[in-house]
């Protein structure tokens, strides 16, 4: 991971999908940065004082150094993101760069593993979206999302971890029991005896037409941290009721923005820590509305004015918005599981372990004698840690202790894995 950059300034306009893209990829990454937004004579300034005044927006100046247009791939490349694999071969591979993948990464390279981690975004997962989390251990005060995340990979790579970032796992292969195979994107191709595989969660779209439309302009997935400081005095609408949803409209409030929560059931309580309902309830820029759901948007210049909301008893009323926010939970990234053997549930979430055996019954496809182990998916060596595992608990601290426990038991079977049996897709 690149060091925090000391001086960074970011001219370009708030209402645009990608310089939106910029700022929650510089906000996720936990990179501080200074907003100017066009037009304004702090922007033309800074525009004129670095010769790119008729360029294309947006535009980074680091250090004085100006990128433009300052697109996520551009700056990324400036700094040293996204570089490939440096070698061939690793003790264990870690698919995603969540809280459980990079606990997975301290833990295995600090015990002398040689360890690779491959992430398709920036560090963090779901975690990065979060403003602040204060029931993770060891942080009284509360940290957020995207510092704990930053952190974490910088304390892997202390061990020696190599995080491979903006970069996914195009393709593998397992030949059984003992070798996988894996290929990065850009057609790099590596080898690991054992895997962790903890690419998380994914959002669940909000099925409601003209969302997709206004993605970056008013509309926006996750708890909006990278936006919050724009919405000062107006008007913006969360949707959700879990904790992430609950740190998102006490950032906003606190930032000035009239909040209104949208629950589609009829109590937070049901989701969300105590500590944070208290919080809420007290809040005078926050509205709670129970049993409410999205029933449509309303768009201007191709910009979000209002929501319209429908309540339990079907009424329906028009709230002015610029920015709806969607918390509404997600989805495991397991699309890739089926065809490969890996077993899920009904939900989509990778079975391990006891969740493996039925009647006493090992899977048919299982070739050791031994039942799989407590994280070991239907496939020996091949591990699944957080939010993606079937009966995970939904918090950081439960992230970070299945890539701890993954980390053990790959110990475990480390040395007993053969290298046979025909390769297939993974």
């Amino acid at each position: 991971m690149s060091p925090v950059r000391p001086d960074v300034k970011v001219v370009g306009r708030r209402n645009e999908a990608e310089d939106h893209s910029l700022r929650d990829f510089l906000t996720r990454a936990a990179q501080p940065f200074e907003w100017f937004e066009v037009g304004t004579p702090q922007a033309d300034e800074l525009l004129a004082k670095h010769g790119v005044l008729d360029t294309e927006l947006p535009v980074l100046i680091d250090d004085g150094q100006a990128i433009a247009p300052a697109t996520v791939a551009a700056v990324a490349a400036s700094w040293g993101e996204g570089a490939p694999p440096s070698r061939s071969s690793y003790d264990i591979a870690i698919v995603g760069a969540g809280p459980a993948g990079l606990a997975a990464a301290v833990y295995a390279a600090s015990d002398g593993l040689s360890t690779v981690v491959l992430e398709r975004e920036v560090p963090g997962g779901q975690a990065s979206h979060t403003s602040m989390i204060e029931n993770f251990f060891g942080f009284p005060e509360g940290i957020g999302g995207a510092e704990l995340a930053r952190r974490a990979g910088r304390q892997a790579e202390r061990f020696g971890a190599e995080l491979v970032l903006l970069r996914g796992l195009a393709n593998s292969r397992h030949d059984g029991v003992g070798c996988f195979e894996l290929e990065v994107d850009g057609g790099h191709r590596i080898e690991a005896p054992l895997m962790i595989v903890a690419p998380g969660m994914e959002w669940r779209r909000l099925e409601v037409d003209g969302v997709h439309d206004l993605l970056g302009r008013g509309v926006y997935y996750g708890a909006g941290r990278s936006e919050a400081t724009q919405c000062g005095g107006d008007d913006v609408i969360v949707i959700g009721a879990g904790n992430s949803a609950g740190q998102a409209v006490m950032n906003l409030g606190d930032s000035g923005a009239r909040v209104t929560m949208l629950v589609r059931g009829d109590s937070l309580a049901k989701s969300m820590s105590a500590y944070l309902i208290e919080r809420i309830e007290a809040h005078p820029g926050i509205e709670v509305r129970l049993r409410s759901e999205v029933d449509a948007v309303e768009a201007e210049d191709g910009l979000l004015v209002s929501v319209h909301v429908r309540d339990g008893d079907g009424k329906v009323a028009r709230l002015p918005a610029k920015a709806l926010f969607l918390c509404i939970g997600g989805q495991p990234c397991t699309g890739w599981a089926g065809e490969t053997g890996v077993r899920v549930g009904p939900a989509g979430f990778i079975l391990t372990g006891p969740d493996l055996i039925h009647e006493g019954m090992r899977p048919e496809e299982w070739p050791l004698e031994r039942d799989p182990l407590a994280l070991e998916t239907s496939i020996p060596g091949l591990f699944a840690a957080g939010d993606v595992r079937h009966g995970a608990p939904r918090r950081v601290g439960g992230a970070v202790g299945d890539g701890a426990m993954a980390v053990a038991l790959a110990h475990r079977v480390r040395e007993t894995l053969p290298h046979h049996g025909e390769a297939r897709r993974l």
